[in-house]
């Protein structure tokens, strides 16, 4: 560790506490703290989870609605080396349970209203062992948050802590089956939020109002970009649209991110302009909306978005850093490198569809207890997204679809997701899926099942064509097979079933070529 050069979260918050002794750091109900309250009170609980024996690398798990308990959580464990781990709350029993056996973290911080009975449940069937502190009990009741964190005190922990190690851990899609746990670095977090704060506009003005769930990058994103810039951080435990319009009059917040159907909600619940609203600046919308509001007009507001995921802290590119490009994604963030790859890692030409892969300090740490995972996602030096991209000729990216199995015809590699993407704009087809079936010559023969809407006809040489004249000539199906309906788990298409039905096989990787 080099101490000159570092810099860490628990770092921030502490000059803050210097250098903003008056300004508000956290509104939450009726909970209201100035930096120097903010810093004491991370303090008193970094104290306390040490004196438990929690250090570097434990996990604390918070099973809860939004609160400012998540950021003095989170700060914490910044103080300390620990990663902090703020989980879906509107989850089953059995999925609570299974983010229980992954994290086995020493200290779980759970609610009791609305989730309680879920918790309980999980926590019953659990064979591990943890201290569990309840957050939205009295101060006075044994096992309570506050009494654990007012056991601890107020100073600095004086703990060394490398900013490269993890801080934050947000479990993504079961795209393997089972939910992964991405860690993110003070370093991931501190370069993202800078890029954050700069294309939202993000000042020690900013009040954000944090209404969306802080278990997601979408939220946290802000959430820590104001953080850093010394803003002030709003939260309210969940959306409701007659409190989020109390919270905006009464703390006159002038950020956040309102969704269209929350944005609906208000609107009738406001019908009357009951409630000022005219300090937030957020996305614009109907006449109505943007009456009651500050049209967001900074790069974000008019251009948002781009394409990103938890593992690169967010966003990987930004729509604002492309404006007017060919790109859907705009162009990759300045705080990274970006390639578009084929399967041997091999960078694609300009307009040739591949992996998005990236490398810089916004990159993940890697996955907890996922070492086989993290290796296949590392290789060569770069972070392999798992999904799909394209380079235009301007330089900017367009994001295709999320990866899944290649098929190989002869030495090409053809992307399901990019041929179903092309048969889906066929007005007769509903939707589609594609397999690779073996064949002794090309390798594998492409392979699709079609689903048509309703009403509609079309013949496998229609289709065939469809994708011959949008599509290179290699990608486009051989075979084209209808069915009612497409087999799936859950929400998501079944293609080992497809492959046993229409006798698919012979992936590149499988072995099981012919």
């Amino acid at each position: 560790m080099d101490r000159l050069h570092d810099l860490t979260l628990g770092d921030v918050l502490g000059e803050h506490r210097r250098s903003r002794p008056q300004s508000t750091g956290l509104v939450c109900g009726e909970d209201r703290y100035t930096y120097p309250e903010f810093d004491g009170r991370s303090n008193r609980l970094a104290n306390a989870l040490t004196a438990d024996g929690v250090g570097q690398g434990d996990i604390v798990l918070w099973l809860g609605q939004n609160c400012h308990r998540v950021l003095e959580g989170l700060l914490a464990c910044a103080k300390i080396g620990a990663v902090f781990s703020p989980a879906n709350w509107r989850q089953s029993p059995e999925e609570f349970l299974t983010l229980l056996d992954d994290a086995a973290a020493p200290v779980v911080i759970w609610q009791e209203e609305e989730i309680g009975d879920n918790v309980a449940a999980a926590r019953a069937k659990w064979h591990g062992s943890a201290r569990w502190l309840r957050h939205d009990a009295p101060a006075s009741d044994q096992g309570s948050y506050e009494a654990f964190l007012a056991g601890g005190s107020a100073e600095d922990p004086g703990v060394e802590v490398d900013p490269a190690w993890p801080v934050i851990q947000l479990y993504t899609g079961a795209f393997g089956g089972t939910p992964n746990g991405a860690q993110l670095s003070h370093e991931a977090v501190l370069a993202q939020d800078a890029m954050v704060a700069l294309v939202q506009r993000i000042t020690e003005d900013t009040v954000y109002l944090n209404s969306g769930p802080m278990f997601h990058m979408a939220t946290l994103m802000t959430t820590f970009a104001t953080l850093r810039m010394g803003g002030t951080n709003v939260l309210t435990r969940r959306v409701d649209a007659e409190e989020l319009c109390r919270i905006i009059e009464a703390e006159r917040c002038n950020y956040g991110f309102v969704m269209g159907p929350t944005a609906q909600e208000i609107m009738k619940v406001n019908a009357d302009g009951a409630f000022d609203l005219s300090s937030l600046r957020t996305f614009g919308g109907n006449a109505q909306w943007n009456a009651m509001i500050q049209v967001d007009d900074s790069p974000w507001g008019t251009h948002p978005a781009g394409y990103g995921q938890t593992e690169v802290t967010g966003m990987l590119t930004y729509n604002a850093m492309g404006i007017g490009s060919a790109g859907t994604s705009g162009r990759p963030s300045p705080l990274v490198q970006v390639r578009i790859v084929n399967p041997n890692g091999e960078e694609v030409p300009n307009g040739e569809t591949g992996e998005i892969v990236a490398r810089g300090p916004i990159v993940t740490s890697g996955y907890h207890a996922r070492e086989e995972l993290n290796e296949q996602r590392r290789r060569g030096g770069w972070w392999h997204t798992g999904d799909l991209g394209r380079r235009e000729e301007d330089g900017s990216i367009t994001f295709v679809a999320p990866l899944t199995r290649i098929v190989k015809s002869a030495a090409e590699n053809i992307y399901p997701a990019e041929v179903e993407g092309c048969l889906s704009t066929h007005p007769a087809v509903k939707e589609a899926a594609i397999i690779g079936v073996p064949d002794k010559v090309w390798t594998q023969r492409v392979l699709a099942v079609v689903v048509l809407a309703d009403g509609e006809s079309a013949t496998p040489d229609e289709l065939i064509e469809h994708c011959r004249s949008h599509i290179a000539s290699y990608k486009k199906p051989s075979i084209v097979e209808f069915v009612d309906e497409l087999p799936r788990q859950g929400w998501a298409i079944d293609y080992d079933a497809l492959d046993e039905q229409f006798g698919g096989g012979g992936y590149p990787g499988t072995g099981t070529a012919i």
